[in-house]
């Protein structure tokens, strides 16, 4: 998976350095792309999907993959992005409002992660790389998770849940339910309005404090 497939010319460019080069064709782009879907249909292990490969099934030359995507890992990213349900656009209305629509978007990719053998099989082939992974989760993950880490800042400033609770926690504790559902527990429920359900019911946790009644004291 890790091996060297680089062409040495192009070695340290990745896409960013496309953007000073000639203008990308998003035909050839989609093209790569589809590629690599279609050898991961026919069941090719991402181990064996070399660049050379990528190129020869695609119709292609290597310089143009590698004037888009600085190695495997990144195009492999980006094809598992093409896969995925797009990231949401936040409505900004509310915390709750923009929770809702993060839930509702990994609701979806746990759906088709179930629905799709092949994307199931590339996910699990993905975590045994380190490389890729590492990838995978600097271009995809974690800007997913900083998002959600200022939605609640938002949140706390807004006076929409109280400012004491770590926001890395609170981050945890919205999303790691549906994450378990989607990943670890491949049996159980990803329905609809399941999303609204987590929130709405971390929220009665971290909600303001409303302040306590004083007990009216009665004549003896």
């Amino acid at each position: 998976m890790d091996g060297v497939d680089q062409d040495p010319a192009k070695a340290g460019r990745g896409r960013g350095a496309a953007a000073r080069g000639r203008p990308r064709s998003e035909a050839v782009e989609r093209s790569i792309i589809e590629g690599v879907m279609r050898l991961l249909e026919e069941g090719v292990p991402l181990a064996e999907i070399s660049i050379e490969r990528v190129a020869r099934i695609a119709g292609v030359g290597k310089a143009t993959i590698y004037r888009r995507w600085s190695g495997r890992e990144e195009l492999f990213c980006d094809v598992l992005r093409t896969a995925e349900p797009p990231d949401p656009q936040l409505p900004g209305t509310s915390m709750r409002d923009d929770l809702i629509v993060i839930l509702e978007s990994l609701r979806r990719r746990g759906l088709v992660t179930r629905s799709s053998a092949i994307m199931h099989n590339v996910y699990a082939q993905m975590k045994s790389s380190p490389k890729l992974w590492k990838v995978y989760h600097a271009a995809v993950i974690e800007p997913r998770r900083l998002m959600t880490l200022d939605v609640l800042r938002r949140g706390q400033a807004n006076g929409e849940f109280r400012a004491d609770v770590d926001v890395e926690l609170a981050n945890d504790l919205f999303v790691g339910p549906m994450l378990v559902r989607a990943v670890i527990r491949p049996d159980a429920g990803l329905e609809e309005g399941l999303s609204e359900r987590i929130v709405d019911t971390v929220l009665t946790g971290l909600g303001p404090a409303t302040p306590v009644a004083t007990p009216v004291a009665t004549p003896e």
